[in-house]
């Protein structure tokens, strides 16, 4: 029995758990992966780059403490427009910390915040986490929801909330559809060692195949987000370590000295998706169970982010009121607030990866038009992205 069961154990799940669960509500995570797997350093090679709003959230749960240690400052943000071998457009975007006297964000890896989120959720009160267990069936049940888990426990709960992943299992198993499609790209994940120091700058070169984006991480390091297409992945992966340098620098250009990847490469095929409700009566979604979007402004965990704590605001307000939190109305109020916003970021990346990801001659000279004319607007702009 508990007051909230949330399927799914990642970054969004156990951060709306401690939210709750230090709100006074009694809190179950079932989670698919066997302990500990998810931290291990092989897991997952992404980083994140952190919003204001989400490092303000963390702060709040007592996580980022551990948290900034690992955190690099994001000075300033360049976007520029490309081909390989050929030099950039004399179009660029520049958004500068400076004037705004605050870092535009941060970035850290994932396999960090993970480790923080898990350590900050094994000290609090009334969370248990339950791993190497999925929700295997999900119904109604007596003004409850009624969750098989997949060790053949059953937990009651007046709320369920489906944080698992992009093919989420429990949304399916609600009834609930989604509106999406797959990219003809891969997202390429490395992590490249250089000779120079960045000075948190962050770049992101638009490139025919799709966004090459260059992360500032802790130290002479940074993390590629490199788009690619699908067909062109497999040959990336299968290069020799001096032939993917060589790829690397071509993308990556000589401001920083010699680059070298380390470690292990990823890839992640992308896609696009937004579900056709946020909530059904005793059950909501979050984080990418409810959207899931291209990488090209570095978004998809900071949605998850103000999923959680907009869902745990509402849960929460309801619960101190003594009524009923898992009621429809109750949720159509999350439903509301976190809808549009994620509709309208996931429109906007979408359409910006169409328009950038492309060597057409006539949108290349709007891509740059429109760089010079947001490069002189505000630099409010681009720190809503961040």
């Amino acid at each position: 029995m508990a007051d909230v069961l949330i399927g799914g154990g990642g970054m969004v799940g156990i951060t709306l758990a401690i939210a709750l669960a230090r709100g006074g509500l009694e809190v179950i995570v079932a989670d698919s992966l066997p302990a500990g797997a998810a931290l291990d350093d092989k897991f997952d090679g992404r980083v994140s780059a952190l919003a204001q709003a989400s490092t303000r959230m963390l702060e709040a749960l007592g996580v980022w403490t551990a948290l900034a240690p690992h955190a690099q400052a994001i000075r300033d943000i360049l976007i520029t427009d490309g081909a390989l071998d050929r030099r950039p457009s004399e179009f660029s975007l520049h958004f500068d910390s400076r004037e705004s006297g605050a870092p535009l964000g941060h970035i850290v890896e994932n396999r960090h915040i993970r480790r923080a989120l898990f350590e900050a959720a094994a000290k609090t009160p009334r969370l248990e986490f339950r791993a190497s267990t999925a929700v295997a069936a999900l119904g109604g049940e007596g003004g409850r929801m009624a969750a098989t888990l997949a060790s053949g426990e059953t937990v009651r709960a007046l709320l369920a909330v489906a944080a698992d992943g992009r093919e989420s299992r429990m949304r399916e198993a609600m009834g609930i559809g989604v509106i999406g499609w797959s990219y003809p790209q891969c997202g390429l994940v490395a992590t490249v060692e250089h000779e120079r120091p960045h000075a948190g700058v962050a770049y992101e070169h638009f490139l025919p195949s799709g966004p090459f984006a260059i992360l500032p991480m802790t130290g002479n390091r940074s993390s590629l987000v490199w788009t690619e297409l699908d067909s062109a992945t497999p040959a990336m992966l299968a290069l020799s370590d001096a032939d993917f340098d060589t790829e690397i620098a071509r993308r990556f250009g000589a401001h920083l000295g010699t680059t070298h990847a380390t470690g292990p490469r990823w890839s992640y095929p992308l896609k696009f998706h937004l579900a056709r409700a946020y909530v059904a009566p005793r059950f909501a979604l979050a984080g990418d169970a409810a959207h899931g979007i291209h990488p090209i402004a570095g978004q998809g965990l900071n949605l998850g982010l103000k999923d959680a704590a907009a869902l745990a605001e509402v849960v929460l307000d309801t619960a101190r009121l003594g009524l009923d939190f898992g009621e429809l109305e109750v949720l159509k109020r999350y439903e509301r607030w976190r809808r549009f916003d994620s509709f309208a970021l996931a429109a906007a990346t979408d359409g910006l990866n169409r328009l950038f990801s492309n060597d057409i001659a006539p949108l290349r000279a709007v891509r740059d038009l429109g760089l010079a004319i947001v490069d002189r607007i505000s630099p409010e702009i681009g720190r809503a992205h961040v």
